[in-house]
């Protein structure tokens, strides 16, 4: 017996290829095995996060045979060896075949921040992927537009991104309590797929998101270890980047890779989260750091060039991948902001290949022929750069925190742009979408996280705004009115009831207006997924 309780709104076609009983005693077992570290793991974060608020600072570890020491992450396997191209995306069937059609080198498939995880996502995510890596899918759209995976073409290598350790799955449970979402949706990914491809010459490979610690790393290690010996599969079968997305990780970027050196394959740098951990962790540390409109706050920023660069020299001196960032943005039928926007698309591209990146990540297929024409101008037929060691780089504490290097300030344009975006991005997740067109960009849960934590950190550091405006609570009341207002009158009165846009709008200024903050809009937002 498995001892899984399977609680579900519906029995979905096909759940049962998914949940099956050895399927469900492999999450058992990774549950009564790994979950009370995780437990653990979650408590030490907020006994850090009270460490930070009393000094307002952080600081490398002590960890001089860890930094000093003579070691190097596992080769890359084939499949990983050229990553100059990475496009990310949820996991339902049409950006599955877009995805692995688009020409990148490898798809994030994604579960965590461009998935609202709705049951039918959580499980109709797995039969994509286990339907793909065995060419059996395809999807017909609403216009009766067909879409299947090219016969002959070389499609992407799929990384797969599980939840974040801080999200149950409340649909399963072992005794009374839900299984972690990270361990659901790595669990069932690994037990239905890594013998399907090892045939193919791959593995199973993962994008390892929200890490705060090398601890947590250390974790994942475990969990992977355990995983393969359960499956009877050498360890270092899997592979796993990690994100770089939290200000305390920038501090353990040589500490995680040495915690999964055996399985490590890179690090990626992702702007939003990296931004919104800062306003989390240093909320309460002054006026020093409070940010100015989300984007004002350009990778060319010294801070954030700072942690791009370090990521850059880590990763080349332990052999792993560096990973840059996001090009969000959504081709439209407008040809003049279509070519602006490529234009900022391809300098930032060159900047990161400039600056040592072995690869990046967009959003859309149409910006992958961008993003490949920068990383081939540098690296021509090699597959990566990380013979470039950058010991240029010095990077110290104060070069990471220095959020007061900026000169922009916080704007009544960029308020607006808050709750806009914010509202927007939380009324689809609402619905069930998490990957989301908003004003020409796709946006993910890092878009509603930065949004809503900036309108909380204005307000409780009392900002004045380039209006003469100090950020109030009856002023954000005021402006958020006004901005729901704008979004019913453009999709009409219907449309606005019948999308439930006020329960997004009310979710969003509940967190940002809460006396206390709240670490992840994703928990309360959970709650009320149907």
């Amino acid at each position: 017996m498995s001892a899984v309780t399977v609680a579900a709104p519906s029995v979905l076609p096909r759940q049962e290829e998914v949940l099956t009983e050895e399927a469900l005693g492999f999450l058992a077992e990774l549950h009564r095995r790994f979950t009370p570290r995780r437990d653990e793991l979650l408590q030490r974060r907020a006994h850090r996060r009270t460490e930070i608020a009393r000094t307002g600072a952080l600081d490398f570890l002590p960890t001089a045979a860890v930094r000093d020491g003579d070691w190097q992450v596992a080769p890359a396997p084939p499949a990983l060896l050229d990553r100059r191209v990475e496009i990310t995306g949820p996991t339902d069937r049409k950006m599955t075949v877009n995805a692995l059609n688009s020409g990148a080198r490898v798809w994030l498939a994604d579960f965590e921040d461009a998935s609202s995880p709705t049951w039918a996502n959580v499980i109709g995510g797995q039969l994509s992927l286990a339907d793909a890596f065995r060419r059996r899918i395809d999807f017909t759209d609403e216009r009766g537009k067909r879409y299947a995976l090219k016969p002959d073409a070389e499609l992407a290598t799929v990384v797969m991104r599980p939840r974040g350790w801080h999200l149950d799955e409340r649909h399963l449970t072992v005794e009374g309590r839900p299984i972690p979402g990270a361990l659901v949706d790595f669990g069932l990914y690994f037990f239905h797929n890594t013998a399907r491809l090892i045939e193919l010459g791959k593995g199973p490979y993962f994008y390892l998101p929200k890490l705060e610690s090398h601890l947590e790393a250390r974790l994942w290690n475990e969990v992977f270890r355990h995983a393969q010996d359960a499956l009877g599969v050498p360890h270092g079968t899997v592979r796993a980047t990690v994100l770089i997305e939290t200000v305390t990780a920038a501090f353990e970027m040589e500490e995680i890779l040495y915690e999964l050196r055996e399985h490590a394959s890179g690090l990626n740098a992702g702007r939003w989260d990296y931004l919104f951990s800062i306003v989390k962790n240093f909320r309460d540390a002054g006026p020093g750091y409070v940010l100015p409109d989300r984007n004002a706050v350009t990778m060319t920023a010294p801070f954030m060039r700072a942690y791009t660069d370090l990521l850059v020299r880590t990763c080349h001196k332990r052999g792993a991948h560096a990973i840059g960032g996001m090009a969000a943005f959504i081709p439209s039928r407008d040809e003049a902001a279509n070519a602006e926007a490529f234009r900022k698309v391809r300098a930032d591209k060159d900047r990161e290949a400039g600056d040592g990146f072995d690869g990046s990540w967009v959003a859309h297929p149409g910006l992958v022929p961008v993003a490949r024409e920068s990383f081939d101008a540098v690296l021509g037929d090699r597959p990566h750069q990380k013979d470039r060691l950058r010991e240029d780089v010095k990077v110290t504490a104060a070069d990471l925190l220095a959020v007061d290097s900026l000169t922009a300030k916080p704007t009544h344009d960029g308020l607006c742009n808050a709750i806009q975006v914010g509202t927007r991005y939380l009324q689809s997740w609402l619905a069930g979408r998490g990957a989301v067109a908003v004003f020409n960009l796709m946006e993910d849960v890092a878009t509603a996280e930065i949004s809503r934590s900036q309108i909380w950190q204005w307000l409780n550091a009392g900002v004045v705004l380039d209006n003469g405006e100090t950020v109030t609570h009856d002023y954000v009341c005021q402006v958020a009115a006004d901005q729901l207002v704008a979004i019913r009158d453009e999709i009409g009165e219907d449309a606005f009831i019948q999308g439930r846009w006020e329960r997004a709008y009310d979710l969003l200024l509940r967190i940002a207006l809460d006396e206390e903050y709240v670490d992840f809009l994703t928990l309360p937002a959970y709650e009320l997924l149907d």
